[in-house]
């Protein structure tokens, strides 16, 4: 029997996920495919959004062991109907009418491996599964997770303009872990709830090109330079934390499960209208020289595109 403490915190957890909700209002169909839904990011991935209310068709996709993870998570008594897919002749299948597609697939960090490593193995699989994309569902807003977020995004934007369906608006790369981090380090520094805090972070989704904002960070706490400085070193390094802490058995799939499970919420609530949702995501930029960059975005209902918020951004961080 679920512990009622477990309970509370799954409930908690889908209620903070879908706050600004749809109480009172018919909810929007939604379909949402998992890309890489049975690896270690994946199947708590696929749990969250099985929770979201929002949710109300959820295409689980990958290689092998697709239908037992869709089998346990069908059995959660919530709105969406879930369907598993393994295999590249069901990749079609699984994305077809799909409005929000997450790509968590590819392979972890491990010690020792770079994100030239990773990247030399994650970016054929992100190429293969953009190019069906763009086939079977070129509208869909596209959430890339696969490391490095930094070269598997301009990957998929390459795949999607040799395809003709490219829209530099409906292609993101989540790098809220980012945001997740900061926030959590910053509050327990500052002594604050970390419910009420907000930290943007900007540049990139690897090492010292992750920014956190602290000097832009709210509710406003005078902290010491040397402690702002720790706190950016820290969130810059916190993969690698993740990492050493489980002494080589896994990375960081937990929270980025959760920090991906709230940008999807994000994209399903501009989809479906909500006013002012605001993420910070890595995608093409129009702030900087570069051709990508994590900036605030804003959900433009009812387009389903998104909006570059212009930062003041003030160095040293």
């Amino acid at each position: 029997m679920m512990k009622p403490s477990l309970l509370r915190s799954l409930r908690s957890a889908a209620s903070h996920l879908s706050r600004r909700g749809y109480a009172t209002e018919p909810v929007p169909e939604r379909k949402v495919a998992v890309l890489g839904a049975a690896g270690g990011i994946g199947q708590p991935l696929s749990l969250l959004m099985k929770l979201n209310p929002l949710v109300s068709s959820l295409s689980l996709y990958d290689i092998a062991g697709t239908p037992g993870v869709a089998a346990d998570v069908s059995h959660i008594n919530t709105r969406s109907e879930v369907v598993g897919y393994q295999g590249e002749e069901e990749l079609g299948k699984a994305l077809e009418g799909a409005d929000v597609v997450i790509i968590p697939a590819g392979v972890p960090r491990k010690p020792g491996m770079t994100r030239d490593d990773l990247f030399n193995i994650n970016a054929g699989i992100v190429k293969s599964l953009c190019t069906a994309i763009a086939k079977y569902c070129p509208h869909a807003l596209v959430n890339m997770i696969s490391n490095p977020v930094n070269s598997t995004v301009p990957i998929a934007a390459e795949v999607f303009k040799k395809a003709g369906t490219y829209d530099e608006k409906r292609l993101f790369g989540v790098t809220t872990l980012d945001v997740v981090r900061a926030k959590t380090f910053y509050a327990g520094k500052a002594n604050v709830p970390v419910a009420g805090v907000n930290v943007p972070v900007v540049g990139g989704h690897a090492g010292i090109t992750i920014l956190p904002l602290f000097s832009q960070a709210t509710p406003k706490a005078n902290l010491d330079d040397d402690i702002i400085k720790a706190l950016t070193k820290r969130t810059q390094d916190g993969g690698t934390e993740v990492v050493e802490a489980k002494a080589g058995k896994g990375s960081a799939t937990l929270s980025m499960a959760y920090a991906g499970a709230l940008f999807a919420d994000a994209c399903l609530k501009g989809l479906n209208g909500v006013p002012d949702v605001v993420e910070c995501s890595f995608v093409q930029s129009t702030v900087t020289e570069l051709p990508f960059f994590a900036s605030k975005v804003i959900e433009l209902p009812p387009l389903h595109t998104f909006q570059i918020l212009r930062l003041s951004i003030l160095w040293p961080v």
